[in-house]
């Protein structure tokens, strides 16, 4: 410490306004930490939409359709140009056709163990949004059997319903798919017979379907009806809980599983509260960087007289202000990086809790956070200068 440093420490002293002080830094060290605390709640919240390890290939895929009421009997088709609006919104990454069968058809067993008929009527979908893996999804008509693909619920509801009321024998998935069975295809002129096998068990998809090539060729050779219509689509969203989802369908007359797009509701809540907690944040910094401008102010109105003649004997302006800096400034590191380790053992914490149930976030708080306290630090020593400066030159 030079002479002059030493100088003014005997000369300026805090005591008058300690309590100011006090508050002063209370009050900045809470706002602080609500800001940064804010902003890595936020990056929290979009790992957790976006964290591939987090990403439910069930929910993030949904099947849409109409609002059935009395007004839409019958007229429950999807027309091209809504097909073509959600194709172009901004919680849609991709959107399917399910197109229906338009022909009668009936499904039994070739197992005389295993007596089983039912009706049956299909949908088809693309490809892409076949949740069964490994599995050979094409047909033609040189094909030994029709795939098909069923809901899983489907076995559920005959393994634990159906087959103890009909005193049938319980279905494992594997036995299920050893099974060959026969759909047949009804007409006026009479029917025809296809052997068929389940191939899969799907979670996301609540309909039997086959093939695109199976249905579109049943439905030109079955069908008086050859106009293409499509009873559903299915999109894949990066986030099925997205508010804007929710208004979308509502404001359509669409709906879909109410089970994966109930969080929209909590995530208002979510999304208010964490706007709050920042604004709230931002407030308290800005009365806190006052008040502490107010205690730096009157700390050196206090010593106005010393500083005077200490400025008279030769002191310049710029030196008063550095070490007015370098005594005023310090402790706000203190805070920012107290906020910041704070904030680390928290992250850390919550990382924990959270991967105990399966979900992922990072262990570590955000460069963006830490890059946002960096900037804070910067504003409170351009603001804890001006102030010096201004009050010192007049």
């Amino acid at each position: 410490m030079n002479k002059l440093d030493f100088i003014l420490k005997k000369i300026i002293r805090d005591g008058v306004g300690r309590s100011k002080k006090i508050s002063a830094l209370v009050g900045l060290s809470v706002a602080i930490f609500l800001l940064l605390t804010s902003i890595q709640l936020q990056i929290n919240y979009h790992d957790l939409l976006n964290n591939k390890n987090n990403k439910d290939s069930i929910a993030n895929f949904l099947v849409i359709n109409k609002i059935l009421t009395d007004a839409t009997l019958g007229k429950t088709s999807i027309e091209d140009s809504i097909i073509k609006d959600i194709q172009l919104q901004p919680f849609t990454e991709a959107v399917g056709e399910l197109s229906p069968s338009k022909f009668k058809a009936s499904i039994e067993s070739n197992s005389k163990r295993f007596p089983f008929y039912t009706d049956i009527s299909f949908e088809s979908v693309p490809k892409e949004f076949v949740d069964v893996n490994g599995t050979v999804w094409n047909w033609s008509e040189q094909s030994p059997y029709v795939p098909i693909i069923i809901p899983t619920l489907f076995l559920d509801f005959y393994n634990f319903q159906f087959s103890l009321s009909q005193d049938l024998p319980q279905l494992t998935p594997d036995i299920v798919k050893m099974i060959v069975f026969k759909v047949s295809t009804h007409t006026k002129t009479g029917s025809t017979s296809y052997n068929a096998k389940i191939v899969g068990f799907s979670d996301r998809i609540s309909s039997m379907i086959v093939p695109e090539e199976f249905l579109n060729w049943g439905n030109q050779q079955f069908s008086l009806d050859t106009t293409k219509t499509v009873s559903r689509v299915i999109i894949k969203t990066k986030d099925p809980g997205s508010p804007l989802l929710s208004e979308y369908l509502k404001k359509h007359h669409l709906t879909t599983d109410a089970d994966k797009t109930r969080f929209s509701k909590y995530r208002k809540v979510v999304d208010t509260v964490v706007y709050i907690a920042g604004i709230t944040g931002g407030l308290l910094l800005a009365f806190a960087l006052l008040v502490f401008t107010l205690f730096i102010q009157i700390t050196i109105a206090s010593c106005k007289e010393e500083i005077t003649l200490l400025i008279i004997l030769g002191a310049s302006p710029t030196q008063l202000g550095k070490f007015l800096i370098k005594r005023f400034f310090p402790i706000n590191i203190w805070l920012v990086s107290g906020a910041v380790t704070a904030i680390c053992f928290l992250q850390y914490f919550l990382f924990k809790v959270l991967e105990i149930q399966h979900i992922y976030i990072d262990r570590l708080i955000s460069g963006y956070t830490i890059g946002f306290a960096a900037l804070l630090l910067l504003l409170i020593w351009w603001i804890n200068k001006r102030s010096i400066q201004r009050y010192i030159y007049q």
